[in-house]
């Protein structure tokens, strides 16, 4: 496929997100729907966001299915795809399945920012309800791939890979939820999310050159663009978020790509400021826990746990450790390109 087209998809997504906040921005602040801001989720001067505009990420969801779709129309007409072939459908629909998936998670991202807004407080969807969603939609994902010819339960991790048989499966599952709600812990900083998206999809895109995955390239380089075009009302000082219906729909794009290109090591590298962002949460909870009830054990007297890190997600702990937002955006942004560029290597072991 001509990279031409990619580029074009990419431009495209851009301008449509970004041209769509002078519409959207205006339209959350006339419908009154602010961010809920709780100072015991991040640093104390985060208090001064709240009321930005949330679901901001709608930017980039609708400004990615247009063009993604749209140059998959220009990439079959340009390149003369056979509509007919069985193999070309398998290939369209696991593409048209990634989309879904993503918009998928985008609902759920929704209906928790909504429920946010309509009760003025953080308090969205329960985990319990949030994970049965999630559960759902996985499952749904995994049997759609299957359906349309991606039967592989191969585990590749570059330097060895194994057959996983069913296995593969019930590992996926916890995998992609774990992931999905790893993205969305990431979107604590202006500007940090979208970023780090940014640069996990131009990775993607290189990939898809390299394994020759032209579908999956056109949905990788219509979300790089689109999150460009967010960035431009999400860098700091934000003027707009983009709520859990953007970073959940990111997250189910990351994963839902790594899957589809069956890269787990890949997967791993690319994802790995979002699963260190995660880990740090359940090293923190984990941790405090632990020595809560070691206290009490020893002396009888109910205490508070201990803490590793100033607080997590671990962004907020550099921004308590005096890192201003940018500095964490770029240092955030350029682990995962190292890392990324490392993956790339390993689909030539």
């Amino acid at each position: 496929m001509p990279f031409w087209i990619n580029l074009a998809v990419s431009f495209l997504s851009l301008a449509i997100a970004g041209l769509s906040g002078y519409v959207l921005v205006p339209f959350l602040h006339k419908l009154k729907f602010g961010q809920p801001i709780k100072t015991e989720d991040g640093p104390q001067w985060h208090a001064k966001k709240q009321g930005t505009p949330t679901m901001g990420g709608f930017m980039f969801i609708i400004s990615t299915v247009i063009a993604a779709i749209g140059g998959y129309c220009l990439y079959r007409w340009r390149c003369g795809i056979d509509s007919t072939s069985q193999e070309n459908l398998d290939t369209f629909f696991r593409f048209l399945t990634c989309i879904i998936f993503a918009l998928s998670f985008g609902l759920i991202g929704f209906i928790d920012d909504y429920i946010k807004v309509a009760r003025k407080n953080n308090d969205g969807l329960s985990a319990k309800q949030k994970m049965a969603l999630q559960l759902v939609f996985s499952v749904g994902f995994l049997f759609a791939m299957h359906q349309f010819g991606d039967t592989s339960t191969v585990i590749d991790l570059g330097f060895f890979s194994f057959d996983a048989g069913f296995f593969y499966y019930i590992i996926m599952i916890p995998v992609i939820i774990y992931l999905t709600n790893a993205v969305n812990l990431t979107d604590g900083v202006d500007g940090l999310c979208g970023s780090v998206t940014f640069v996990a999809m131009l990775v993607f895109t290189i990939a898809c050159s390299i394994l020759k995955e032209n579908e999956i390239s056109l949905f990788t380089m219509a979300l790089a663009g689109g999150c460009l075009g967010f960035l431009l009302w999400n860098f700091n000082p934000a003027k707009c978020f983009m709520g859990d219906t953007g970073s959940m729909f990111l997250g189910a794009s990351v994963t839902a790509v790594g899957l589809a290109l069956h890269k787990h090591l890949l997967l791993l590298l690319v994802a790995i400021v979002y699963i260190c962002e995660a880990l740090s949460v359940v090293i923190q909870v984990s941790y405090f826990k632990y020595t809560a009830k070691k206290h009490f054990k020893a002396t009888g007297e109910a205490h508070q746990g201990k803490r590793i890190f100033k607080m997590t997600p671990i962004h907020h702990h550099f921004e308590l450790s005096g890192f201003s937002e940018y500095k964490i955006v770029i240092t955030f942004s350029l682990v995962g390109m190292i890392l990324g560029a490392l993956g790339i290597i390993t689909l030539f072991i």
